[in-house]
C-alpha cells in the first residue's frame, strides 16, 4: 500500500510547506489535500502556487484531494449550505458541482491524481432520483477532471444513498468503469461492516481511508483507539488484485502535541502491510 497522510489532521491550520515537511518526516509517501478554504484555499492562486512550488522540489506526492464539503471558511458553522451533489434542488446541485470544479482547478498546478467525492449528506435517501442525480454529477465532473489528469473516487458514507452496495449500483448502471471507490474503513465499521464492504466492492476499491471508531459515530480516531478488527481488515484488503492507496485520515490535531505527531503517524503506518 502507498502510505498517504490526509491533511485533515491539520484542518484547523492553514496548510503550509512546514506541515508538508512534517508529513514527509513521518514516513508518508504522499498526501491527500483536504479542500477546505480555511485550510487549503483552492480559490487562492497564491496559496495553490505556494504548495505547487513545494511539491515541485520535494519527493512527497500530492496523491489525491478530498473535495470540499462546504464552500466557506467555517465548515458551514455560519450557515453556509453544504456541498451536496444529490440535493433535491437543482440550483444546489449546480452550486455543488461548481464548488468542486473550483477545487479541481488546483490540479492545473498541483499534480493531483485523484479526487475523493461525497455523494450527498448523511440524511440522503436511496431512490431512482438519487441515481439520476449521482450519474449526472459523476458524468459532469468526470468530463471536467479528465483533461486535468484527475480520476474520480466516490466514498462510502453513513447515508442510505452512499452505502457500498448503492455506490456499486450507481457505477454499474452508469457504466462508469474509470471511477473507483474510496473505501472509508471508519464509515464501513459503522455500516455495513468492514468485511462486508470489502466483499461488496472488491477490486472497485482504489483507495482506503484509514481511521477508527467504536462502531457508533464517525470519530476519526487513530487506528487501534476504536473497535475495528485491524488484522481482519488488512487481511481482507490484502486479497484484492490491485494494491490500494492507504490514506490516514484522523481527526484534526487537538490534544496531540505537534512534536508527538510524527511518532503517532509512524505508528499508524506501521500497522499497514
Amino acid at each position: 500500500m502507498l502510505r498517504v497522510l490526509s491533511t485533515h489532521v491539520f484542518l484547523n491550520q492553514r496548510l503550509h510547506p512546514g506541515l508538508l515537511e512534517l508529513a514527509a518526516r513521518s514516513g508518508a509517501q504522499g498526501v491527500e489535500l483536504f479542500a477546505a478554504r480555511q485550510h487549503f484555499d483552492y480559490t487562492s492562486r497564491e496559496h495553490v502556487g505556494e504548495l505547487a512550488s513545494w511539491f515541485a522540489s520535494h519527493p512527497l506526492e500530492p496523491v489525491s484531494m478530498h473535495a470540499p464539503l462546504f464552500p466557506d471558511r467555517e465548515m458551514g458553522r455560519a450557515g453556509a449550505p453544504a456541498v451536496n451533489l444529490l440535493h433535491p434542488e437543482k440550483s444546489r446541485r449546480i452550486n455543488a458541482m461548481d464548488e468542486i470544479k473550483r477545487a479541481l482547478e488546483a490540479a492545473e498546478r498541483i499534480p493531483i491524481k485523484h479526487v475523493v467525492l461525497h455523494l450527498g449528506e448523511r440524511d440522503d435517501k436511496w431512490s431512482p432520483r438519487t441515481i439520476e442525480h449521482a450519474l449526472t454529477a459523476l458524468e459532469h465532473l468526470g468530463a471536467f477532471a479528465h483533461p486535468l489528469g484527475v480520476r474520480l473516487l466516490v466514498e462510502n458514507l453513513l447515508s442510505e444513498a452512499a452505502t457500498p452496495e448503492h455506490l456499486l449500483t450507481i457505477l454499474e448502471m452508469g457504466h462508469l468503469s474509470p471511477i473507483r471507490v474510496c473505501l472509508d474503513l471508519g464509515h464501513a465499521h459503522i455500516v455495513p461492516g468492514v468485511g462486508e464492504a470489502i466483499g461488496t466492492l472488491g477490486n472497485r476499491i482504489g483507495a482506503v481511508h484509514v481511521h477508527d471508531n467504536h462502531g457508533v459515530k464517525d470519530e476519526h480516531l487513530w487506528p487501534g483507539e476504536g473497535t475495528i478488527d485491524w488484522p481482519a481488515a488488512l487481511e481482507a484488503l490484502s486479497g484484492l488484485a490491485t494494491p490500494t492507496v492507504a490514506v490516514l485520515e484522523v481527526a484534526p490535531l487537538a490534544g496531540d502535541l505537534p512534536a508527538d505527531l510524527p511518532a503517532r503517524i509512524e505508528q499508524a503506518f506501521a500497522r499497514l502491510p
